[in-house]
C-alpha cells in the first residue's frame, strides 16, 4: 500500500496538467467506496481469494489516495504565483530573512519570507528568493571593501522593508537537464528576484523569535564559525556541506571527483551520518543509564538510549537543512522507536515502507529527486542481501557484501538517472566511509558547536586534515583511466529485467545459475542510441540561457559550436548543461569544438567541456592567452576553412584571416561563423556578428550565406540582424538563444518583427527550451522544441506567445 501511494503521487509528477477538480472528487469517492466495499458482510470470508481481492483494492485505494494527495497538495503550492503583469516590476514588501544568506560573486542569495505587500494592488507570493548585488557586480570593475560588506547585512531572522523586482521561477529545459522550475516547486520558491537599491531598504526588528528562524540562525552562526577557523583552505566548503548539508561552496573539480568515484553521496548529509550520530549517542547514554540503579528502575537502558539517539539524529537534520536522505533515517529511526517503546517487532520492509509513506505525503516532490530513489533504494538493497541470513558473519566478509550490495544494487539506477557508474567506487567508499563517517564528520561537528578559541578550533583543524588524506586518495582513483563507466542514458523500460537482474545476482551464496542475473542487464547495457544515417545531422541548439551552445552529430562525428555562458565560481552551461546532454546522447568524445569568440556567453563554459571530455581539436578566434591546455590541439578559425565528415559537409565563412592582425577588431566582429549542409539542408551558426559583418558576408560570401535554418546572430540584439542580412539567408526557421527577462532586453521586438516578416518559423530558446532538428536522407527536417515535447504542470506554456 505505501509503495502504490508513492506510485500515484509520482505519477501526478509527470502529468502535463493536473487532474481537474471534478476528476479528482470522482477519485477520491472511487477510493472511499473502494475502503467501504471491504466490510461488506458479503466479503467477510477469509477465503485465499478473497484475501487477495480485498489486498488489491486496497493497493488501488492507496494510489488513487497518493494522486489525489499529491494533486491537492500541488493545487495549493502553485495557487501561491507572481502573476506575469508583475515581472520585473518595482515592489515594496515586508518579511523575513528565511535562510542563511549565501555569498555570491555577485552579492549574495537568500530565501525571504513575505508578510506584507505594500506596493497597492501587487500581488506576490509568500515565499520567494532574493538576490542583493553589489553595485559594481555588472561593470567589470573590482568592488569597494564598504560595498562588500553591504551586501552581506542581512542575516537570518531579520524583519526587512525592501523594493524587489521578481520574476517566475524559470530554468533551461534540456534533454537529459536538471529542472529547475520542479526543483523550485519543491523547495517552495514561487518568484526569484533582486533588491532593487538601497533606497528602499530599512531593518524592522533584528529578529522574529519562531522555531525555523532560531533553526537558521543557529545554522548561520556554524557556517560563520567554519568559514572562520578554516579560511583560505580549499576543502572548507566540503566541511561546511558535512556539517550543515550547504554544498553550494564546493568547487566543479572537487564535484568531479566525487562523482567518477563513485563517493558524492558522502559529500551531504547522508542518513549513514545521521545513525552514525544517533548510534555514538546511543551508546553513550547506555553507557551512563545501566550504572544508575535509580534511572534504570524508572526507565529500561534500551529505551532511554533510544529517545537520546532520536533527540540527536532529529537535531543534526534540522542544522543540516532536513534534506530526503536525513528525512528517511530520522522517520526510520522514529519508527523503531516508536515500535521499541510499544513493544511490538517490526521487519526492516515495514519500517522502510512507513518511513517511505511519511516522506511522500510531507513532501510528493520528492519523488522527482535522485537522491529519494538512491537513498531508499541502498537501503532496501542492503536489507534483501544482508537481511534474513542465518548464523554470524565476520565483519571483514559483512563488509565486502555490504559494498557488493550497493555497487551491483545502484548499478541500473545511476545509469538511467546519470548515464554513468563509478568503476572505481568500491574501493574509494572502503575508506571514504569510515573516514568521513567516524573522523571528519563527528569532529567538524565537535567543532563547529564549541566555544570559539584557540583549543576549541582544534577539532576542526583535524577534521580538514583527515579530510585532504581522503581527497588525495579519491584524487589518484579519480586519474585512474577506467574510472568510471559512461553510456547513454538508457530508457526507463530497461529498468526493470535489471532490477530482476541485480535480485537474482544477490541471492544467497550457493543457489544455483546466480549468474544468470546477468541476463537482466542486457537491456539497459545494449539500449544504444540512434545515430544519424550516412549523408543525415542532428542538431540541437540548446537552452543555455543568455548563451549559445550547439550540438551537431554525424553519423559517425559530434560537434559542438560553443560553450554557454559561466554562471560562478562554481558552475557553468559546460559542466551543468552541455555534459550532461552529452553524456545523455552516449557522446563519449567530440570530434571537433568550435569556440565563435570569446565572450563569456559562449566561451564560459569552455574550460569545463575540454576538462570532462576528450576533445580532438579546438578551432576558435580566442585571444592566445585565452584558459586552454597546453595539450590541447588547436587552431585559429578563418574563412576558407572546410571539411567533410559522412557526406555532412562543415564550412568556415567568417571572420577573414587578416583579420587577427588588426586589434582594434572587437571579439563580436571576430565570431566565426559555420555553415553546416547535409543532404536535407543547411544550418548558419552565427555567433555574435553585427551589422558591419553582416555586410561583409553579403559583399563576399553571398552564395554561402542561404540557409535553412539560421541561429540569429547576437540573440536577438538590435546591432543585427539587418533586412539585407536575412533576405540573403531566407531562413526557413529562425532560432534566438536569449535568456528569460534578461537585462539586455533580447530579442529586441524590431528583430523579431524582421523575422517574422519573412514567415520564417521562429523559436525561442525562453520560450521553446532546447530546439532539436533532425535532417533525413528523404529532404524533411524534423524540428522538436523540448518545452513542447516535455511538459509538466508546473512549466510555463509560453506557446500563445510565440
Amino acid at each position: 500500500m505505501a509503495l502504490m501511494f508513492v506510485f500515484g503521487a509520482w505519477n501526478v509528477q509527470h502529468l502535463a496538467q493536473l487532474p481537474t477538480l471534478t476528476w479528482l472528487l470522482f477519485a477520491l469517492f472511487v477510493m472511499v467506496a473502494t475502503i467501504a466495499i471491504q466490510f461488506h458482510p458479503r466479503f467477510s470470508s477469509n477465503s485465499q481469494p478473497l484475501r487477495f481481492f480485498k489486498s488489491t483494492l486496497r493497493c488501488a485505494a492507496a494510489f488513487l489516495f497518493g494522486l489525489c494527495w499529491a494533486s491537492s497538495y500541488a493545487y495549493w503550492r502553485i495557487a501561491d504565483e507572481l502573476p506575469h503583469a508583475w515581472e520585473q516590476k518595482s515592489i515594496a514588501i515586508e518579511g523575513i530573512v528565511a535562510s542563511v544568506p549565501e555569498a555570491t560573486e555577485v552579492g549574495v542569495r537568500f530565501k525571504f519570507y513575505v508578510e506584507k505587500i505594500l506596493t497597492k494592488g501587487a500581488v506576490v507570493p509568500k515565499h520567494i528568493s532574493l538576490n542583493q548585488y553589489r553595485r559594481n557586480s555588472y561593470g567589470g570593475s573590482k568592488s569597494t571593501e564598504k560595498e562588500a560588506i553591504e551586501s552581506n547585512e542581512f542575516k537570518v531572522g531579520e524583519r526587512w522593508s525592501l523594493v524587489v523586482r521578481l520574476k517566475r521561477p524559470h530554468g533551461a529545459v534540456n534533454p537529459h537537464g536538471f529542472d529547475f522550475e520542479s526543483w523550485a516547486l519543491s523547495e517552495n520558491i514561487r518568484a526569484t528576484g533582486s533588491i532593487k537599491s538601497k533606497a528602499g531598504i530599512k531593518k524592522l526588528d533584528d529578529f522574529v523569535w519562531q522555531p525555523r528562524y532560531m533553526v537558521e540562525f543557529l545554522r548561520e552562526k556554524v557556517q560563520k564559525r567554519i568559514e572562520k577557523v578554516l579560511a583560505g583552505k580549499p576543502y572548507s566548503g566540503i566541511i561546511q556541506a558535512l556539517v550543515m548539508g550547504d554544498d553550494s561552496q564546493i568547487d566543479v573539480e572537487d564535484w568531479q571527483v566525487f562523482l567518477r568515484t563513485g563517493t558524492s553521496h558522502l559529500m551531504s548529509i547522508s542518513g549513514l551520518h545521521i545513525t552514525m550520530l544517533a548510534g555514538l549517542a546511543f551508546a553513550f547514554v547506555s553507557f551512563f543509564w545501566r550504572r544508575s540503579h535509580h534511572l534504570v528502575m524508572h526507565l529500561p537502558t534500551r529505551k532511554a538510549a533510544t529517545v537520546a539517539g532520536v533527540v540527536i539524529a532529529l537535531a543534526y537534520s534540522l542544522i543540516a537543512g532536513f534534506s530526503v536522505p536525513s528525512q528517511r533515517t530520522l522517520y526510520m529511526l522514529f519508527v523503531f522507536a516508536v515500535a521499541l517503546w510499544s513493544g511490538r517487532q517490526l521487519v526492516i520492509s515495514q519500517v522502510l515502507a512507513m518511513a517511505l509513506l511519511i516522506v511522500v505525503m510531507l513532501d510528493p516532490w520528492a519523488v522527482s529527486s535522485p537522491g529519494f530513489w538512491l537513498s531508499f533504494g541502498a537501503v532496501a538493497m542492503l536489507a534483501y542481501a544482508l537481511g534474513g541470513r542465518i548464523g554470524e558473519v565476520h565483519w571483514f566478509q559483512a563488509a565486502l557484501k555490504t559494498q557488493y550490495a550497493v555497487t551491483i544494487g545502484m548499478l541500473p539506477l545511476l545509469l538511467i538517472m546519470f548515464g554513468q557508474t563509478s568503476i572505481v567506487s568500491p574501493i574509494a567508499n572502503a575508506f571514504a566511509i569510515p573516514l568521513i563517517s567516524f573522523v571528519v564528520t563527528p569532529l567538524a561537528l565537535l567543532g563547529s558547536f564549541l566555544p570559539a578559541n584557540f583549543l576549541t578550533d582544534i577539532p576542526l583543524h583535524v577534521s580538514y586534515k583527515a579530510l585532504e588524506v581522503g581527497m588525495c586518495a579519491l584524487k589518484w582513483l579519480n586519474e585512474l583511466p577506467m574510472a568510471t563507466w559512461q553510456q547513454h542514458e538508457p530508457a526507463a523500460w530497461t529498468l526493470i529485467p535489471a532490477i530482476f537482474g541485480v535480485l537474482w545476482l544477490l541471492l544467497p551464496r550457493g543457489f544455483p545459475m546466480r549468474w544468470m542475473g546477468l541476463v537482466g542487464f542486457l537491456p539497459i547495457l545494449m539500449n544504444v542510441p540512434i545515430r544519424p544515417a550516412l549523408g543525415e545531422m542532428k542538431v540541437t541548439v540548446l537552452d543555455v540561457g543568455q548563451g549559445l551552445s550547439v550540438v551537431v552529430q554525424t553519423a559517425k562525428h559530434n560537434l559542438v559550436y560553443d560553450a554557454g555562458p559561466k554562471f560562478n565560481e562554481q558552475s557553468d552551461a559546460g559542466s551543468r548543461i552541455v555534459m550532461p546532454f552529452l553524456r545523455g546522447e552516449g557522446i563519449k568524445k567530440i570530434d571537433g569544438f568550435v569556440v565563435s569568440h570569446n565572450d563569456i556567453d559562449h566561451s564560459g563554459g569552455m574550460p569545463s567541456i575540454l576538462a570532462l571530455m576528450p576533445v580532438r581539436w579546438l578551432n576558435s578566434s580566442l585571444p592566445d592567452d585565452a584558459d586552454i591546455p597546453a595539450s590541447q590541439r588547436k587552431m585559429r578559425c578563418y574563412a576558407g576553412q572546410q571539411w567533410l565528415w559522412d557526406d555532412v559537409k562543415f564550412e568556415i565563412i567568417h571572420p577573414r584571416a587578416d583579420s587577427y592582425d588588426d586589434k582594434r577588431i572587437k571579439d563580436n566582429d571576430r565570431s566565426c561563423v559555420l555553415k553546416v549542409t547535409s543532404q536535407a539542408g543547411s544550418v548558419l551558426l552565427t555567433g555574435d556578428i553585427e551589422k558591419a559583418d553582416e555586410l561583409q558576408l553579403i559583399n563576399s560570401e553571398a552564395d554561402k550565406l542561404r540557409s535553412d535554418v539560421i541561429v540569429v546572430p547576437h540573440h536577438g540584439s538590435k546591432t543585427s540582424s539587418t533586412s539585407d542580412f536575412i533576405a540573403a539567408v531566407a531562413p526557413s526557421v529562425s532560432i534566438i538563444t536569449n535568456g528569460y527577462l534578461n537585462r539586455f532586453g533580447h530579442p529586441k521586438p524590431v528583430i523579431l518583427e524582421r523575422y517574422l516578416a519573412t514567415n520564417s518559423l521562429l523559436y525561442r530558446s525562453d520560450y521553446n527550451g532546447a530546439v532539436e532538428m533532425r535532417f533525413m536522407h528523404d529532404g524533411n527536417i524534423q524540428i522538436l522544441s523540448w518545452r513542447s515535447q516535455y511538459k509538466r504542470y508546473w512549466l510555463d506554456n509560453f506557446e500563445n506567445l510565440n
